[in-house]
């Protein structure tokens, strides 16, 4: 199936959905056909907020009843989100199978990236809270769960990624994340 000069293959295929601009196709008379996989991915941002909901109601879980065990499985749904992507984690297969079909299209799709490293940040944060719990160190642990259900609330209520947020602080420290050419020493003014 062809949209809008890209090749796109529905779900039905196998392929994950919202693929369409994943594999492209060069059909230069003469050349070999070329295909080449994006790299930045698009997703919706209710499924991202679906998921942030699951996780704060988790995590006020693993505060109320100090279960080391439920934050290393929450740990491990952030770890499948920042490895696999989005999609590939448990929440995200949730919102895709359930929700999202009862839903209309979103009005936009935002850069998969953001959010896969606010996975991350999850991911270190429930780590934390996980080997405080297994040391015998609770408050170490009630701090890790108390962190990332703070950063999961208010993405869930407002909106608010702090992950995200990080993500663009990063990028904004480190410009040579993109592409930005580096100083020629010849023009380079001594401080």
């Amino acid at each position: 199936m062809r949209v809008g000069g890209r090749r796109y293959a529905p779900p039905a295929m196998g392929w994950p959905d919202g693929w369409l601009d994943a594999v492209t196709r060069d059909h230069r008379p003469g050349k070999k056909p070329r295909y080449e996989v994006a790299t930045h991915m698009k997703i919706d941002p209710r499924g991202q907020r679906f998921s942030a909901a699951l996780s704060a109601i988790v995590l006020a879980i693993v505060l109320i009843t100090g279960s080391g065990w439920l934050l290393a499985a929450q740990a491990a749904v952030f770890g499948v989100g920042a490895v696999l992507g989005l999609r590939y984690s448990p929440y995200g297969l949730i919102y895709r199978w359930l929700i999202r079909p009862r839903l209309g299209p979103p009005r936009e799709m935002e850069d998969a990236a953001a959010p896969r490293f606010a996975q991350g940040a999850g991911l270190v944060i429930s780590i934390i809270g996980v080997i405080g719990y297994a040391a015998g160190v609770t408050p170490l642990g009630m701090a890790g769960a108390a962190a990332a259900l703070a950063a999961a609330f208010l993405n869930a209520a407002f909106g608010v990624c702090l992950g995200c947020e990080m993500y663009m602080l990063v990028h904004r420290i480190w410009p040579g994340q993109h592409g930005v050419a580096p100083p020629e020493p010849d023009k380079e003014v001594a401080a």
